[in-house]
């Protein structure tokens, strides 16, 4: 009995907090796209500020927007007052977040943004506030019912959901794609999936070239030489004609005794498979699969036919990409 009592709780405050959201979503306006306009083109940086709880959702979205090229970072409301208020330079944007739009702690923060003529963005409940009053883009987030009637819960959602609105609405008009994604975010799971073949390919200096017209009997010395499993065959051109690998070669050598005297192009595979130095070192992964092949041909789209790289399975696996 007891925990359906708790389990009536969860879905009392998760209830008011989708009351809140839907709220939300209905007071979105085109102050909204003001500010998404002004994060974007910012030429300095984003700080956001609030006090007590609010104060943490701020350090959330300047996370978010960091993450997603937008340099943010959150400042502490008390710390401000004591000096910090000098990280804030006139060409940055001031983000504040209160509830009630009358906390103490964010009067002198928003005094320094009009003695400055900084850009003061603020997310507040009440249009009757000092900080509603002052900012020059307002942000209404409107009047929830919080859980037990006190705890913020519903307000700071509504709060977080708008800085999460404001991030990816800003990260699409600066068109900040998966590469810039990537360059932010280069350890963890993210980033290894992120991966590009051009990240974990084998460059060209690795890489066994043999011209289509050598002998087999030499073509084997580097085979054995450069120890990838594969031949890379090129014409006199340079451009990549075939490739033979070492499992082709077991084959052959099982119905011909006499194959180490012909050319390389009377054994290797035409039009070999190869993919695009820019895709997901993941998509390489899945062709290899499909393919049942371990190597693909690295290429750059402009030259489909010059082989740039090599990527091979061990090395995707390495860099733990699944």
């Amino acid at each position: 009995m007891k925990n359906r009592k708790f389990i009536s709780t969860a879905k009392h405050v998760i209830s008011l907090e989708i009351k809140a959201l839907q709220k939300l979503k209905k007071n979105i306006n085109n102050s909204f796209d003001k500010a998404v306009l002004h994060i974007a083109k910012c030429p300095s940086k984003i700080i956001l500020c609030g006090v007590g709880k609010s104060g943490l959702i701020a350090s959330k979205i300047a996370a978010t927007l960091a993450s997603v090229g937008t340099p943010s970072f959150s400042l502490s409301a008390s710390e401000a007052s004591h000096g910090d208020l000098g990280m804030i330079s006139k060409k940055d944007i001031l983000i504040l977040i209160s509830n009630s739009g009358e906390t103490s702690e964010l009067r002198n923060i928003i005094q320094f943004s009009k003695r400055n003529k900084i850009l003061l963005i603020g997310i507040v409940s009440k249009k009757d506030s000092i900080l509603y009053k002052a900012s020059d883009i307002k942000l209404l987030i409107p009047k929830v019912v919080e859980a037990a009637g006190i705890v913020p819960t519903a307000s700071t959602t509504t709060q977080l959901a708008l800085g999460d609105a404001l991030a990816i609405a800003s990260m699409k008009l600066k068109k900040f794609d998966k590469m810039d994604f990537k360059k932010l975010h280069p350890a963890g799971s993210l980033g290894s999936q992120l991966k590009t073949v051009e990240d974990i390919m084998l460059t060209k200096q690795n890489i066994p070239f043999v011209n289509e017209n050598m002998l087999m009997s030499k073509a084997l010395k580097i085979l054995s030489k450069k120890k990838l499993g594969i031949l890379i065959i090129q014409n006199k051109k340079k451009k990549t004609v075939g490739i033979i690998t070492d499992g082709q070669i077991r084959r052959i050598s099982q119905k011909n005794l006499n194959f180490q005297s012909l050319p390389v192009k009377k054994i290797m595979t035409k039009k070999p498979i190869s993919i695009d130095k820019n895709e997901l070192a993941a998509k390489a992964l899945q062709l290899m699969n499909n393919k049942k092949i371990t190597s693909l041909i690295v290429n750059n789209n402009k030259k489909p036919n010059v082989t740039i790289g090599v990527i091979h399975v061990h090395s995707i696996l390495q860099s733990n990409i699944s």
